[in-house]
């Protein structure tokens, strides 16, 4: 049972994680071989409030 956990900014669309989650369980079927059905894929959606990327807080980022 492979598990995918996707850890992003938040701001997608249902219709764009719905693409990625396809796209991601069509990549493990063709090259890992699993079962369809027993890929997981799990989205974190994270406030730029919450992530940082050289110290600086993405919510900063934008206010520059």
């Amino acid at each position: 049972m492979p598990v995918v956990e996707i850890k992003m900014l938040s701001g997608r669309s249902h219709a764009q994680k719905a693409e990625l989650a396809e796209k991601i369980t069509d990549v493990m079927v063709d090259v890992a071989g699993a079962a369809r059905d027993r890929v997981n894929v799990i989205f974190y959606d994270f406030d730029r409030t919450e992530w940082s990327v050289g110290g600086t807080l993405f919510s900063d980022k934008q206010q520059k």
